[in-house]
């Protein structure tokens, strides 16, 4: 593991947990919506490698709630800790999309710089394990 990753890490314990799981659920929607417009708006300007990217982040984004057990999420396959960590995976492959796709740095890699720091922002903003958190997605499912 990375100093930055440790440093970061540390970080995220400190963070409050302020996000309950229905608020990352809409956060996540957001953040696949924002993703696929992107995309969009790459496409029509003839940045595909770009398109093709925020293609692939949207589809991840939109896919990990989806299957989550937890409010808005649609069929129960993973739970929403793991849904966490499917997150933190998630949000490294976007930030790394800019450099495996070879963008100039432009405004197409800060749009990927961008998403990953505000997916982060949400994961460590949110209460993946703690008894409230389960508490709250078992109230909501009621």
């Amino acid at each position: 593991m990375s100093l930055m990753q440790k440093v970061s890490g540390m970080a995220i314990e400190k963070m409050p947990k302020v996000i309950s799981p229905k608020g990352h659920a809409i956060a996540d929607y957001v953040m696949a919506a924002g993703a696929f417009t992107a995309a969009a708006l790459f496409f029509k300007s003839g940045h595909k490698i770009a398109g093709i990217g925020a293609l692939v982040a949207g589809v991840g984004e939109l896919t990990n709630p989806l299957i989550t057990n937890f409010p808005g999420g649609v069929w129960d396959v993973i739970s929403f800790p793991t849904h966490g960590r499917v997150d933190v995976g998630l949000t490294s492959m976007v930030a790394s999309i800019p450099r495996m796709m070879k963008l100039d740095g432009g405004m197409e890699s800060k749009f990927f710089y961008m998403h990953a720091a505000a997916a982060t922002t949400v994961v460590a903003l949110t209460d993946f394990g703690s008894d409230g958190a389960q508490q709250r997605v078992a109230e909501a499912a009621k």
